[in-house]
């Protein structure tokens, strides 16, 4: 699958998908400043779990992300947390959309939703950055390793997000939610790979270190927006998996991009990085440890199996969507064909953790 083919631009919105457009409108009208109408709907061809929508107004362009319609597990989808992390990070200047309002009223689409800015400028799919001369590839990752760097330097209290989680014990929670999440979403089926990760993290578990900053959860390039003409994030997107938590823990899951294959997420094992222009996976996190003062990180191996369990464990949750009609994207099926490779990934590199 070609994914800057498959996820660039918008299309009509799916029949399961579909809501009452005129509503919106009224709601916009009345929480959206300047916002005018007749509103145009599509749907983003990108995303995987919360439907996300491009509306085109007379005075401007917005996006709109829903909570699915149908059967949901318990916590999932949860737009109302991706509205506050966002408004609270936009107002310390943070790189996110400029957010207009949250509707909990399920009875006016079908669902919960917010509406924010659609920003400008560039997706980039691929993790070796197409297109771009060695230099400006690495200005690119230096404006990543430098974006995550200042998420994870805010003092979540200091910006009203004290209690977006629990500062305690983030990794053995993550482990046991996936975990169960993955258990407990029979429509997909098991994995024997998924069932021996879920022994091993358990078996396995690291000492907390007691660290919370506001963790993105999926920070990768293609949930970013770059500026259109420099080495620039405008917008980090898709906040669902935020939360406080271990930052060395979110940092490593940005870092499996050096960790996966190009048949993975676009990852960059087993290319020539040097003559990409593109650091090292040792040069990375020494940067990223230069700009939030720490030594060096810490259980890495751990965090790498877990953080490519937990990705195994979100597709099998599309999978899941997926036999039950609600999945958000229309290449669904081609992203669960990663489960199983995936999967058996992130037991090879438990079998090879140094511990």
């Amino acid at each position: 699958m070609d994914r800057t083919e498959a996820n660039t631009g918008t299309r009509d919105v799916t029949e399961p998908l579909r809501f009452d457009e005129a509503a919106l409108a009224a709601w916009m009208q009345d929480h959206v400043d300047g916002f005018a109408g007749p509103l145009t709907v599509t749907q983003f061809k990108g995303g995987q779990s919360n439907p996300t929508y491009r509306l085109d107004a007379a005075r401007g362009s917005y996006v709109l992300r829903r909570k699915p319609p149908g059967k949901l597990l318990p916590g999932a989808h949860a737009v109302e947390r991706e509205y506050r992390v966002i408004s609270a990070l936009g107002a310390a200047g943070f790189p996110v959309p400029r957010v207009h309002g949250l509707c909990e009223d399920e009875a006016l689409i079908g669902t919960p939703f917010y509406v924010m800015d659609l920003v400008e400028g560039r997706i980039i799919w691929e993790a070796h950055f197409p297109g771009l001369s060695n230099e400006q590839r690495a200005a690119h990752f230096d404006a990543m390793n430098a974006t995550i760097a200042q998420l994870h330097n805010f003092d979540p209290a200091a910006l009203g997000l004290g209690d977006y989680g629990r500062a305690a014990g983030f990794v053995e929670r993550q482990v046991a939610r996936w975990s169960k999440q993955y258990l407990a979403d029979t429509d997909a089926g098991r994995l024997a790979a998924m069932d021996q990760l879920v022994d091993w993290l358990g078996k396995h578990l690291p000492a907390d270190t007691g660290e919370a900053r506001i963790a993105h959860g999926d920070f990768r390039c293609d949930n970013m927006i770059f500026a259109a003409s420099e080495p620039k994030v405008a917008a980090v997107l898709d906040w669902e998996l935020s939360t406080l938590g271990d930052p060395a823990a979110d940092f490593t899951y940005h870092l499996l991009m050096y960790r996966m294959p190009a048949t993975l997420f676009s990852g960059l094992a087993g290319m020539d990085l040097d003559a990409l222009g593109i650091p090292s996976e040792e040069a990375y996190v020494a940067a990223y440890c230069r700009r939030t003062g720490r030594d060096g990180l810490d259980n890495v191996d751990y965090l790498v199996v877990f953080c490519l369990f937990r990705l195994a464990a979100i597709i099998h949750g599309i999978k899941g969507r997926l036999v039950r009609g609600n999945a958000s994207s229309a290449h669904a099926a081609q992203m669960v064909e990663r489960l199983e490779p995936l999967a058996e990934l992130a037991l090879d590199q438990a079998r090879n953790a140094r511990l």
